[in-house]
């Protein structure tokens, strides 16, 4: 077996330079740059995925995860993607945009003109404007946004894009600095016109020029809701494509099909057939070397790299460094209100143990993660987490927590640890956090469930919750995790310290100013002990040994990132 390991130490944190005049540089992706080159084969290419869909919207706070993202990578495309790397690169047959001012902030648009969604409407300033209204958080009633988007960050504080119902060029102007500029207009740009069909909103862009409430309403709650799919649903007169593929049919439990959409003006994707298998973890592996799959990219867990390194020379394992971590947080509607309570928690966690038993079997390199905002793989890492309280932590401290507990009368003090199954791992880590904390005085029951992200996590029926977040380089990717009533922000916690600290850093164009606010807000995180982090996640792909294209992805975009490009070799 062709075993490859990448490495994402070098990265840095800014996204795309200070904010020097001029657009950002493409990254050569093997991507073609528009005007439909390329011949798409008659191929199938199978891929192994543990959850299954749910929305055509990964915008919302509720839908806002990889389960969505991986199928809808290439289905609904942006003006810029990650790169191999995990920087921002310009997505060319989307179009361009070019920064024209610093003071104020302003960046021109051109959409490509020939961009259109695939029952043929024209990609325009409508649905420019849509995306803005849906996100920025300037859209409320009785003092409540009435979009939910997952995050507000950057669009907060730009103006409305500047354009005319059907135009192909836009502009944008900042009230503020925004460090990642680069990264606004990302995934996911909705069709605006199926939003005016299904709200019966006459003219969207009108409405929020006018801010008309009524109608603006009419379209949140569409936004929010009119795209989240029951299991196997598929509704295609309103989820067009503006990628290479769109979806093509879904059978709930099973499989979902993209086909080669024939209406997209960019290179052709190679293969004219992507299908995603919805495959436990523990049966990937076994199903890639049946032929079931060509690719999967499983969490990492000891079993799994143990089968896959057991298959041979048919597969090419690939692992490297992503930006992912595991974390418990704390519901603070609950007893981990209390400070005190949390940091007993805290200290019976076993964050050494986890890592020991379950991630250096996968990765002999990992190490316990005591930041939230920087990776154990960042140069500006240790700086950064050796001046907070991290270390206070790294070792439970059971007589403590229990002196806590005991002061507070929580002794037996029940604890529901939420989290998505099935999962092994996070199965045997809430295990191994039960029998250490039990020794502390806390009762800690299993309370992962299927239904989890989609369920409970929002409804905030979970004492502390198990979960991983998948994020970037870029410094604003955080924003709406840690500040009061942001969209990822499940746990509700608060702290206006972090909220204004969060603010500057969105602004902060130095990479040393960037660093100094990042170690700010680490202090304060754990000082309140908002969350607990455990570990970063190692990337682990596996393949088989003739499907090609498959690159590497560090970011959250996950490895569907450039489907568009696999192929299965002639044999």
């Amino acid at each position: 077996m062709l075993s490859k390991q990448r490495s994402a130490r070098s990265l840095s944190l800014l996204a795309c330079g200070a904010l020097a005049l001029g657009a950002c540089s493409t990254a050569d992706t093997g991507e073609g740059s528009g005007g439909g080159d390329g011949e798409t084969q008659d191929q199938t290419i199978a891929f192994a995925w543990e959850q299954e869909f749910e929305a055509y919207n990964g915008n919302t706070s509720s839908q806002n995860a990889t389960k969505n993202t991986v199928v809808l990578n290439r289905v609904l495309t942006q003006f810029w993607e990650y790169d191999p790397e995990g920087q921002v690169a310009p997505y060319e047959p989307f179009g361009s945009f070019q920064k024209t001012s610093d003071d104020p902030l302003t960046v021109e648009y051109t959409i490509n003109e020939d961009a259109k969604w695939s029952d043929g409407e024209p990609i325009d300033c409508d649905d420019m404007v849509l995306k803005w209204a849906a996100q920025s958080g300037k859209f409320k009633k009785d003092d409540k946004d009435v979009f939910s988007p997952a995050a507000t960050t950057g669009y907060e504080d730009m103006q409305q894009p500047q354009c005319e119902d059907g135009d192909k060029k836009f502009t944008v102007v900042y009230d503020e600095p925004f460090a990642d500029w680069s990264a606004s207009f990302d995934q996911f740009i909705m069709p605006a016109h199926i939003v005016e069909k299904e709200a019966k909103v006459e003219d969207l862009v009108a409405a929020v020029t006018d801010k008309d409430m009524d109608a603006i309403g009419k379209a949140a709650k569409f936004w929010n809701e009119g795209w989240v799919l029951k299991a196997g649903e598929l509704k295609p007169d309103i989820m067009p494509s503006s990628g290479p593929y769109m979806i093509d049919s879904w059978t709930a439990g099973q499989s979902l099909t993209l086909k080669a959409n024939p209406q997209w003006w960019g290179d052709a994707p190679k293969a004219s057939t992507i299908v995603f298998r919805f495959i436990a973890g523990e049966q990937q592996s076994q199903a890639l070397q049946n032929g079931e799959v060509q690719l999967i990219s499983p969490q990492p867990q000891v079993d799994i790299v143990k089968q896959i390194d057991a298959i041979g020379d048919s597969v090419i394992k690939e692992t490297g460094d992503r930006y992912i971590f595991e974390h418990v947080d704390f519901n603070f509607g609950t007893d981990f209100k209390d400070p005190e309570i949390r940091k007993a928690f805290a200290m019976c966690v076993p964050r050494e143990t986890i890592v020991k038993n379950l991630i250096q079997p996968v990765n002999p390199e990992g190490t316990v993660m005591d930041g939230r905002y920087v990776f154990p793989f960042q140069d500006n890492y240790a700086g950064i987490v050796g001046a907070t309280d991290a270390g206070e932590y790294a070792k439970p401290d059971i007589e403590g927590a229990k002196a806590i507990l005991t002061a507070k009368g929580k002794t037996n003090m029940p604890v529901r640890i939420g989290y998505q199954t099935p999962n092994q791992r996070r199965t045997s880590t809430v295990q191994l956090i039960a029998d250490s904390c039990k020794q502390a005085g806390f009762d800690v029951k299993d309370a992962g469930t299927d239904s989890f992200f989609g369920t409970e996590q929002p409804a905030r029926n979970w004492d502390v919750a198990l979960f991983g977040w998948a994020g970037s380089p870029l410094v604003s990717g955080n924003s709406s995790t840690y500040v009061t009533g942001g969209g990822n922000n499940f746990g509700d916690y608060s702290n206006p310290e972090v909220d204004a600290k969060t603010a500057e850093l969105n602004k902060a164009v130095e990479e040393s100013e960037q660093d100094r606010l990042i170690t700010d807000i680490e202090k304060l995180l754990w000082s309140d002990l908002a969350t607990i982090p455990l570990f970063a996640h190692p990337g682990v792909n596996a393949q088989a040994a003739n499907l090609e294209g498959v690159v590497f992805q560090p970011s959250q975009s996950e490895v569907t990132w450039n489907m568009d490009q696999w192929t299965m070799a002639a044999e």
